[in-house]
């Protein structure tokens, strides 16, 4: 069994193609998890088995896996490095405590370096760096190293310095440990250790010097016997490494060429003897909640248990959770609470997983990741305490959509079958949204890219049964005025019998932006008896809904009905309705009536090459651009753009940016709509709907 203290959580994160899933098998085979080498070629690593991940070569989902290494117990996440899946790797670093954010050796920091390290930053997780791809051509250590540098500050600390990088790379020399490790071609990763050659013994002792400088740094007392004593002990060294890892001042820059199995027992060496156990992080925070209170969380297997579930898989036989354990121990066969559904559970099965292979457990104790099966009513986000001890752990907050689209049904009749799909992989998938929007009569649904939701439709087909077909999106533009006007209407229907009749006088005007509805009664003398009033209301409401020039919904008017008439048989609640709803479309379609579309407030970030490009581009959208600035080696390009321009611009982004550019968007106001812009969306509308005289 283990304990918080010898275990280690880590998730490998960074840009695509880094290498991270080669790692991760790298890593299996070392510790003697396998018995092969697999390769993303091939389609034999542990970490991506599905279909998907095999026919594209890229790592869709977040996979977990495990080995043990001089006595202690890895946790490994492998994330997705493509920016349609980043979700994964967000969750990944909330569940974990360490980054170990990949670089390409020849390309150096991306953009999705940049995000990987942001979200680590958020949950102020330490972070080391591993250098790979080190048998590449155009690896160049030291130039990424300065760029490293540059962009992260000089924490970066090397503690490792390849030999040979390019072809034929085979030789490290451990820094810290003065030792030249020589990596045979079998692949087996075991190294011969040597001396460092006479030709790079200064280069080394100057790393190392660095080395011992940030351990120096990491606390009051060992910088003082430093600048004292000009040495530190070995204890105090190692010491003072943790310490630095742990406080986010020493980022370690190890090196690997993960394919070839060269450099993985390096890392495993690396992480088990100075990255933080979950004994060492800080306490996370809960919240009671019968009174609201904050309670502080340590990794304690005797402390009250708190389990959160921050990934969901969907299976035939019901859902695999993955759980982190904040505190406390979980155990098989226990009964436990869901305090975020108010749900009673009972835990089953307990596995621990390489991929898809599993493993059974009895127990899971503060601080472990493991695999929960056949929870009744537990989803991502929910926490498990026990009844007499209610805790709620903060969910992960998942990056907002950036692309969206449209879905029909293929073949009628499919809609619930839909619906249910599109939820059970929300569950799974929590960066992806979809839902029946009314106002825009259609399901919308909604991702980081386009390869995202391809992914989500494949498996709506392959899961579910269901196929759909795309269309675009409609775009919830607003109806608004400009100026007052007058509106009337009298109903009269005679069919025999008792008859309808209502009549309604009322003006509108416009609101300031924002203020959304308001009706006022300025009937005087009883024209309109109080009791037809609110029926009156209510078709104006209705007709507020249903859009008056394009189908879309009036916002920031002012509705005042002054005068009407009634018969005291023949009126009625729907006769007053009818005249309402007849009498405001009057009046709107006089009042100089516009449209106002939703304007996203963009964050581009590209290198600076492509700058020029992107801005040209956010101009041919009607784009604003708000400014730019420097972020390291990437422009923050800032622009207000037309939700109705921005149809798959991720791809177009990635494409004009030969997939180096990033960006986020959210709501940021609406505005009005150009004319000619207008005349075109009214045309085109489908959504306008006669009331029935």
């Amino acid at each position: 069994m283990s304990t918080p203290d010898t275990l280690r959580n880590i998730a490998l994160v960074g840009h695509s193609s880094t290498g991270k899933t080669s790692i991760a098998e790298a890593i299996l085979f070392r510790a003697g998890i396998t018995n092969r080498l697999g390769t993303v070629q091939d389609g034999t690593t542990k970490s991506d088995f599905t279909l998907a991940e095999i026919n594209r070569g890229i790592s869709i989902a977040a996979s977990f896996l495990h080995c043990s290494w001089k006595n202690t117990r890895l946790n490994i996440v492998d994330t997705p490095g493509y920016s349609d899946f980043i979700g994964d790797a967000k969750a990944a670093l909330w569940a974990t405590d360490n980054a170990v954010v990949l670089v390409d050796a020849a390309s150096g920091v991306e953009v999705g370096t940049d995000k990987v390290w942001g979200f680590a930053e958020e949950y102020g997780r330490p972070a080391m760096l591993v250098m790979n791809h080190l048998d590449k051509d155009f690896a160049d250590f030291e130039g990424v190293l300065a760029a490293l540098q540059e962009h992260f500050g000089q924490g970066v600390v090397p503690f490792h310095l390849p030999v040979n990088p390019g072809s034929g790379f085979n030789q490290i020399v451990d820094v810290y440990k003065q030792k030249l490790l020589t990596y045979p071609a079998d692949g087996s990763g075991v190294p011969v250790s040597g001396e460092v050659p006479a030709e790079l013994q200064e280069r080394v002792a100057s790393l190392r010097e660095q080395i011992v400088e940030a351990a120096a740094e990491s606390e009051d007392e060992l910088t003082e016997k430093y600048l004292e004593e000009g040495e530190l002990s070995e204890a105090e060294i190692h010491a003072g490494l943790r310490t630095g890892i742990l406080n986010r001042s020493l980022f370690p820059l190890l090196v690997s060429d993960a394919a070839h199995n060269i450099g993985a027992d390096l890392l495993l060496d690396f992480v088990v003897e100075n990255v933080p156990s979950p004994a060492n992080m800080s306490a996370a925070t809960a919240t009671d909640p019968g009174s609201g209170d904050a309670v502080e969380l340590s990794a304690d297997a005797e402390g009250p248990l708190a389990a959160s579930v921050f990934k969901t898989i969907s299976e035939n036989v019901g859902d695999l959770s993955f759980v982190r354990v904040v505190s406390g121990t979980l155990k098989t066969g226990a009964d436990v609470y869901n305090s975020s559904r108010e749900k009673s559970e009972r835990i089953g099965q307990i596995y621990l997983t390489n991929g898809k292979d599993r493993e059974d457990i009895s127990e899971l104790v503060a601080g472990d990741i493991g695999a929960l099966v056949k929870l009744k009513d537990t989803h991502t986000g929910n926490t498990i305490c026990e009844r007499n001890r209610q805790l709620i752990v903060p969910p992960i907050e998942f990056p907002h959509p950036l692309i969206r689209i449209a879905v029909q049904p293929h073949a009628r009749g499919d809609e619930e079958k839909i619906g249910t799909g599109l939820n059970r992989i929300h569950e799974e998938d929590p960066s992806f949204l979809s839902g029946y929007d009314p106002e825009l009569k259609q399901i919308i649904v909604q991702g980081q890219g386009e390869l995202h939701l391809t992914v989500v439709l494949e498996k709506l087909k392959e899961k579910f049964g269901v196929e759909v077909d795309i269309i675009e999106p409609r775009i919830p533009y607003r109806e608004t005025i400009t100026s007052k006007s007058e509106g009337h209407y009298r109903h009269r229907k005679q069919t025999g019998g008792r008859g309808q009749f209502g009549e309604v006088y009322l003006r509108v005007e416009p609101l300031p932006r924002g203020s959304g509805f308001e009706f006022d009664n300025a009937v005087v003398g009883g024209s309109i008896p109080g009791k037809f009033l609110p029926a009156a209301e209510k078709g104006i409401i209705e007709a507020l809904e249903r859009g008056v020039v394009a189908g879309y919904t009036v916002v920031d008017v002012k509705v005042t009905v002054y005068d009407g008439s009634y018969h005291a048989v023949d009126s009625s609640e729907m006769a007053f309705k009818l005249a309402g709803s007849h009498a405001f479309q009057e009046a709107f379609k006089a009042s100089k009536p516009i449209l106002l579309e939703p304007i996203y407030h963009l964050q581009i970030r590209v290198p600076e090459n492509y700058v020029g490009d992107v801005m040209g581009d956010l101009n041919s959208r009607r784009g604003r651009i708000q400014g730019i600035d420097p972020e390291g080696s990437f422009q923050l390009v800032k622009a207000d753009v037309p939700l109705g321009e921005l149809y798959k611009y991720s791809t177009a982004l990635r494409s004009m940016t030969h997939g180096a550019g990033d960006y986020t968007m959210q709501l940021s106001h609406y505005d009005q709509v150009p004319q000619e812009v207008m005349s075109k969306i009214i045309e085109s509308s489908d959504l306008v709907e006669e009331v029935a005289a």
